[in-house]
């Protein structure tokens, strides 16, 4: 967490330059301006990425209508799985976050979508999709402890799943370089603060 405001702070002053679209500011523009250069735009890429985006959605869905499961079940809030419950207030967060970076702009992408400028920093759809993912490989951990093969296949999908979406966000060139390295430190510190929750509560 201490790295992605430290990050901010640089973007924000350090090599501050008019390099976006309808002459839109970045910093760290150098370093932006040689990625954008070599990378260029690949919106197949996007468009993968916002489907692999749904998927995560949809892994989001299914814990949630467990959390439901278990509220009937049980008829209590109290008697829902904690593990649930800190992941249901997790996501809260991270919507929470991505709102907030909706409204404080930072800065706009590197390309017009729809002929408009958008939001770009840090990048929302990497966090979505790694901060989903990875908390949901601590919880088929916690869920599916007695069914190894199944919890294998499921983690070994949603690594591929964050693998394939920081690496394909950042070939389709809807983003400064700056943006998806941000939106993976912010992932790392809010992911490591589920996780210290959740082993907490286990012990």
């Amino acid at each position: 967490m201490i790295l992605f405001v430290i990050l901010t702070g640089a973007i924000l002053v350090v090599d501050v330059q008019s390099i976006g679209p309808d002459g839109s500011s970045v910093g760290l523009a150098s370093v932006n301006r040689y990625f954008a250069e070599h990378i260029g735009v690949n919106l197949i890429w996007y468009h993968i990425t916002d489907w692999l985006g749904i998927i995560a959605i949809c892994f989001a869905l299914g814990f949630a209508f467990l959390g439901l499961i278990q509220f009937i079940i049980r008829k209590s809030i109290k008697k829902v799985d904690r593990q649930i419950i800190a992941l249901g207030v997790f996501y809260v967060l991270v919507i929470s976050i991505y709102i907030l970076f909706e409204h404080m702009i930072v800065n706009y992408r590197p390309i017009l979508m729809n002929g408009a400028l958008e939001a770009s920093y840090p990048s929302s759809h990497t966090i979505l999709v790694l901060c989903i993912m990875s908390t949901a490989i601590i919880m088929f951990d916690y869920l599916l402890s007695g069914q190894k093969y199944l919890r294998i296949f499921l983690n070994v999908t949603a690594v591929l799943i964050m693998v394939v979406t920081v690496f394909g966000r950042l070939i389709s060139g809807v983003h400064w370089f700056t943006d998806i390295i941000a939106g993976m430190i912010l992932s790392a510190g809010l992911v490591l603060l589920f996780y210290a929750v959740v082993r907490r509560w286990g012990k």
